[in-house]
């Protein structure tokens, strides 16, 4: 609904006013103000898209009325009500902004044009505003989406370096000499407070939250300016840790990394966080990686036991240097703690069982892990634990081989069939039934293009032959390939082509600068 003001002293011409508009435009709310200095209070109280202000007023005139209300808002609109001999004082009016001007006496059919024009005026740019906001809600649901993908793809994959310099522009985040990654452990049961910790970063405008995950969420943090690498990680850790108060529930924990010069040197930061975070039992619920000891009896089996859970995740991504890693440092916990070799020799071959029925799940055969000989010492130990992994990373390459050339292409006719749409790396883990890190990781070693630069290109693609039309507008062609930015859409065309759109379609279609 519309609301509308007239002002003016005599109520005979308010009245009169007000019956022409009702007739017309019936959906109008309609108030009215005798004077100068009511008209100021009423605009700030009843807040009218139009005012249809009288000039001459006795104290404050309309003139003067107008620009005290613009000072307030200087968004409403004014349509000048004068007698003919007042005329010069409309030019003044207008020079304010007033939108146009009706002369008194007038014929009902030339307010109705002249209202009638700025209240089309009016819903014009109610649906632009409109459009707008639904614009920009698009482009937050697709920055969440991006940045938990950007995430993954930083810890595990690689990331193009013109969308990482475009999502830090669009993301406010600038370049940082130091960045670090803290690691949330969620205790089972409590997945759904996940957006609580989302928003707890967010309002720090200092990190990228990752996806929740068995039960952790990685966070990348950009150190700012004027705190310290603690001083910054310890209030973060504080404010994520409140979110779970509530829900008097053990487990909760925050484990940071150390600091990194460069988000490409990200990951050892991460691999520390998870190490920092491997003991939930600690009273103070986050520590810094600087501050785990080393290995002890004390700490040895409870890093162990938290080792081993991520072999599921690792042995899924194929990543089988980080399982080995896993491993070894179980056997040195065993090791360090003193463990006699019958029981260190059965505690890592439940271990190697652990990583065999996981293969198993995934329907990949191999062979049941099992020792040959009686094992002696820690030396024999580790040889022979690292050549049954050795077998089961055999039989888990030679399975996807086979595999993976068939999902890349369902993903790749997926991409091109879908581009215009807001693909993360979770929709396509539920198109073919893999886990998002995996394919990201799939999709970077098997094509050597990470997945959001073939979307790109998918995109930009399908805008060079929409150009070729010189009836779609640029902004149309942002929206029908996927983007809701018209700016962000040139700016990727141009990282992409070296050229804008317009200078794009100036070239295809031979036309010259006018």
């Amino acid at each position: 609904m519309i609301k509308l003001l007239i002002v003016d002293d005599e109520q005979i011409e308010r009245e009169g006013m007000k019956a022409i508009l009702n007739r017309s435009f019936p959906e109008l709310i309609i108030e009215q103000a005798n004077n100068g200095n009511k008209a100021v209070e009423m605009a700030a109280s009843f807040r009218p898209d139009l005012v249809l202000m009288d000039i001459q007023m006795p104290g404050m005139n309309g003139l003067e009325a107008v620009e005290k209300i613009l000072e307030d808002f200087p968004r409403m609109k004014f349509i000048m009500v004068t007698a003919f001999d007042t005329f010069n004082y409309v030019q003044s009016a207008l020079k304010l902004g007033a939108k146009d001007y009706i002369l008194k006496p007038s014929k009902v059919s030339e307010i109705r044009t002249t209202v009638g024009k700025v209240l089309k005026e009016i819903e014009d740019e109610r649906e632009l505003l409109l459009e707008s906001n639904m614009q920009r809600e698009m482009l937050q649901k697709t920055l969440a989406l991006a940045e938990t993908d950007v995430v993954t793809q930083l810890l595990f994959d690689h990331v193009h370096e013109v969308h990482l310099n475009m999502l830090m522009e669009m993301l406010d985040k600038h370049s940082t000499s130091e960045v670090f990654v803290m690691n949330v452990i969620v205790p089972d049961g409590l997945e759904y407070l996940y957006s609580q910790i989302k928003e707890k970063v967010r309002k720090t405008r200092s990190g990228w939250m990752g996806a929740l995950y068995d039960g952790q969420v990685p966070i990348i943090i950009f150190r700012g300016e004027g705190h310290s690498y603690r001083t910054q990680a310890v209030s973060l850790a504080r404010e994520i840790l409140s979110v779970g108060k509530s829900e008097q529930k053990s487990g909760w924990f925050v484990g940071i990394g150390n600091v990194c010069n460069s988000l490409e040197q990200i990951r050892p930061s991460y691999q520390e966080a998870i190490i920092a975070s491997s003991n939930t039992t600690l009273s103070v619920k986050y520590r810094f990686y600087q501050d785990v000891p080393v290995l002890n009896e004390k700490d040895s089996q409870q890093l162990a036991k938290f080792l081993k859970k991520d072999f599921s995740e690792q042995v899924r991504l194929g990543q089988w240097d980080q399982v080995k890693s896993n491993i070894s440092q179980i056997i040195q916990a065993y090791e360090i703690e003193g463990l006699d070799m019958q029981h260190a020799e059965s505690l890592v071959l439940k271990g190697l069982w652990t990583i065999w029925s996981i293969l198993s799940d995934m329907g990949i055969e191999t062979a049941t892990p099992i020792y040959t000989y009686k094992i002696s010492n820690f030396r024999q130990l580790r040889s022979e634990t690292t050549n049954l992994l050795k077998v089961m990373k055999h039989s888990y390459d030679k399975h996807y081989e086979n595999l993976e050339a068939d999902t890349i292409h369902r993903i790749k006719q997926y991409i091109m069939e879908n581009s215009q749409q807001n693909i993360s790396l979770e929709t396509l883990s539920n198109k073919v039934g893999l886990s998002p890190i995996y394919i990201s990781k799939m999709f970077k070693e098997k094509l050597g293009i990470n997945y959001i630069d073939y979307l790109t290109v998918c995109r930009i693609d399908k805008a060079k032959k929409m150009l070729a039309d010189p009836e779609k507008s640029i902004k149309e062609i942002t929206i029908e390939v996927g983007y809701h930015e018209p700016n962000y859409f040139s700016k990727v065309f141009k990282k992409m082509c070296n050229v804008t759109p317009r200078e794009y379609r100036k070239k295809l279609l031979g036309l010259k600068d006018t």
